[in-house]
């Protein structure tokens, strides 16, 4: 493995190291994600970005203590990890995405927390569980295409458990669009989104999740997207405007 060094993001050098997904702090979305991360920071949310020895970033992590995760969660005295990234496929299985997870345990026994936990999933937007697996972490949860995996220390502490984000779904009728700025792209998708269905004039309602507890009653595994219709689930990561025109004609076609 080449020399590498961790940054932590703080709310004062933010704009000098950027937000590692978005790197252009002209972008609304790297706004939008900055106002957020300064207000969770308070919670206790920290973002690490792993750089090589040519300051060059190779991935980041992003964690919060589990009682102000924006997922679905449900569990106390436990670090929660919302995103764990490596950026280029060159770069992965060198043990990178194990010295992330590090930082998030560190931080998690500094803290006297019970451990570590993270959902996962085989489909987009979230990380695969083998590498977490990898570092000793075990499956205590799923619900749909989503695992819970937990790492802890003291074996006495009750497990984390996903909630029924399922049974959230009925209570939007309508086209409804719920969404947080845990993710800096999803501001430019909502945009997208909204500018097809104002063509098709279909009546989508936005919802922008401003909590963590509103996060953790979202209708969606992601918790921070949910793109629902008439109590349906039709997508829980940001899409763009493509994808959103095929869903929709296609709704639309089935309603007629």
């Amino acid at each position: 493995m080449n020399p590498t060094k961790i940054i932590a993001v703080t709310p004062e050098n933010a704009k000098e190291e950027t937000l590692f997904c978005v790197k252009d702090i002209t972008n609304p979305g790297f706004e939008n994600k900055l106002k957020w991360f300064e207000k969770r920071y308070k919670e206790g949310l920290r973002m690490k970005i792993l750089k090589n020895s040519d300051d060059k970033m190779i991935g980041f992590i992003e964690y919060v203590p589990a009682e102000f995760a924006w997922r679905p969660i449900d569990g106390d005295n436990f670090m929660f990890i919302h995103c764990m990234y490596v950026y280029s496929k060159k770069d992965r299985n060198k043990g990178y995405g194990t010295l992330l997870i590090n930082e998030a345990e560190k931080e998690a026994k500094t803290n006297k927390m019970d451990g570590v936990c993270v959902m996962t999933s085989k489909g987009v937007w979230i990380a695969n569980k083998s590498i977490f697996e990898n570092n000793g972490f075990k499956e205590v949860d799923s619900r749909g295409r989503f695992e819970l995996l937990l790492k802890k220390w003291n074996a006495g502490a009750p497990n984390p458990s996903l909630m029924d984000w399922p049974a959230e779904q009925k209570k939007y009728q309508g086209w409804r669009l719920l969404y947080a700025d845990q993710c800096p792209w999803h501001e430019k998708s909502v945009e997208a989104i909204l500018n097809v269905a104002m063509d098709h004039e279909v009546d989508l309602k936005v919802e922008k999740i401003k909590t963590a507890k509103e996060a953790k009653h979202a209708p969606s595994g992601f918790g921070v997207f949910n793109l629902l219709y008439n109590g349906k689930l039709l997508e829980d990561h940001y899409i763009s405007a493509t994808r959103f025109r095929n869903i929709l004609e296609k709704e639309l076609s089935t309603k007629e």
